[in-house]
């Protein structure tokens, strides 16, 4: 890959990372994330919830941390891939060592391996 080409997905992958750092913070700003069960409710009242209330909001609390910590895994990627970049390995199959394609890296920029190799490791895990 040359250095023009790296710089493209340099770029694109910094905008993602900006993107899914924006998410991450509009989760916890809005998630429920960082509230108790009784402020995230709206509820100030010293009664007890109905146990609806209750299951929904628990729901709401656990998507949003499961969409959270995907957010913070798809970011420590990107990070590896930046890094990837900066030491001239981008685009390098971490399976086979051949070339990822260019179709693979625009669609995933922060993929690690060719599509073979991926597919091999996931039937693997099977």
């Amino acid at each position: 890959m040359n250095k023009k080409e790296s710089q493209e997905f340099k770029k694109k992958l910094i905008s993602l990372r900006e993107r899914i750092s924006e998410e991450i913070k509009h989760l916890g700003e809005n998630g429920g994330i960082n509230k108790s069960q009784r402020d995230a409710s709206g509820d100030l009242s010293a009664y007890t919830f109905h146990m609806a209330d209750v299951a929904s909001d628990s729901y709401e609390r656990e998507f949003s941390w499961d969409r959270l910590s995907g957010e913070q895994q798809e970011i420590v990627q990107i990070d590896d891939a930046l890094k990837r970049i900066e030491e001239g390995t981008y685009g390098k199959c971490e399976g086979c060592g051949g070339k990822i394609k260019k179709e693979r890296l625009k669609a995933l920029p922060h993929c690690k391996m060719c599509l073979k190799c991926k597919k091999e490791q996931e039937e693997k895990k099977g």
